[in-house]
């Protein structure tokens, strides 16, 4: 292996241009020399803002994976062709970053699974949103068991109107659902990080479709189509784990409601409590009296010191990057974003059929 690892992306789309190349472009050991999309355009675009002289492009990520030098794929895609073309790279001895969610089914997540295994490669899913400092601070905290045994929890990713209007996200058969998939997976992953618990029991879910046909709504990025919102406006999870513990999952693009926020959880242990609603708040009883305590993240630490530019997807390359170059895991195993994935599925699956869906049975 040289001293700077050669990657590929594959998908030159909204999520490549605003979170992966930009981010891979600050890493010394990291160079793009090879970028693929089916709109060839986009690729060139991508070569000329951020590969190496000589970069190649493509149209069939195929003939991109023919190329032995490369090292690592990014896989910016739409969720249904996740699985098939990180199983290809695994295959073709890439190590691969794979965007979230980890797969449009279950099914696929777990295919993913069995070919990182087989090749020996590392996968990861980008689930940046742990790489936040808010984040970072309540897994050491949680970690170090300071709020005992977190038997409830909640996962928020809930926006009063903001549904995105562009590429493929209205798109049931290419994206698999919509807030749910989207961003109700980033609440979701960081609520079972936090509490280090992946054994679900059994979900209830409910899904709906009660505000995408509003004809000029208003919305953070223009009024949708219709015609063209094939997937949910929102979706709700009730979901029981193995040793007892509840996750309440709320997701939504479009929703009368005024609490919102995403990417967040809320924990409630036997010893003490942590929400992010409004920053990082965690509350406790000590000495016969109950506190709240609003964590100061400003100065928390080397890494995210007063004034330092670095953001949550920087860091999830850094650390991507040096697991491979250091042969580590990553952060992000692929088998806890395969459980998301399964919690996912089993919501969408309740809500049609009306039943629970129970896990090992």
């Amino acid at each position: 292996m040289s001293d700077k690892l050669r990657v590929g992306i594959i998908g030159c789309g909204g999520i490549a241009n605003g979170k992966h190349m930009p981010s891979l472009a600050k890493l010394k050991n990291v160079e793009m020399v090879a970028f693929c999309d089916k709109i060839e355009e986009k690729a060139l675009k991508a070569a000329n803002d951020y590969g190496i002289d000589g970069a190649k492009t493509y149209v069939d990520y195929r003939e991109l994976l023919e190329d032995k030098s490369i090292d690592v794929i990014h896989v910016c895609t739409p969720n249904k062709s996740h699985a098939d073309i990180t199983i290809d790279a695994l295959e073709a001895g890439k190590h691969v970053m794979c965007e979230k969610p980890m797969a449009k089914t279950a099914k696929d997540a777990k295919r993913m699974v069995d070919a990182a295994k087989k090749t020996g490669k590392k996968l990861t899913i980008g689930y940046q949103n742990r790489f936040r400092p808010d984040s970072q601070y309540l897994h050491k905290l949680c970690e170090d068991g300071e709020l005992g045994e977190i038997y409830f929890a909640k996962a928020h990713a809930i926006r009063r109107r903001a549904v995105p209007t562009w590429g493929v996200f209205l798109n049931e058969e290419e994206q698999g659902g919509g807030p749910l998939i989207d961003i109700g997976t980033h609440a979701l992953d960081l609520t079972l990080w936090m509490m280090n618990n992946y054994k679900p029991k059994s979900v209830v879910g409910t899904v709906y479709h009660k505000l995408a046909d509003r004809k000029n709504a208003a919305n953070a990025w223009g009024p949708w189509d219709p015609a063209k919102f094939t997937v949910e406006d929102s979706a709700f999870g009730f979901i029981t784990m193995e040793n007892s513990a509840t996750i309440v999952l709320e997701s939504s693009w479009a929703l009368n409601s005024l609490e919102v926020g995403e990417a967040m959880t809320t924990l409630c242990g036997t010893e003490g409590g942590a929400d992010m609603r409004d920053g990082l708040r965690i509350n406790g009883e000590k000495n016969g009296r109950l506190y709240t305590t609003k964590v100061d993240l400003s100065a928390g630490g080397v890494d995210f010191y007063e004034g330092n530019t670095e953001d949550a997807s920087l860091i999830e390359a850094r650390q991507w990057i040096d697991s491979i170059i250091n042969d580590k895991e990553p952060v992000v195993k692929p088998e806890e974003a395969y459980v998301v994935s399964q919690i996912l599925e089993a919501i969408y699956i309740s809500a049609k059929t009306g039943e629970p869906v129970y896990f090992n049975k």
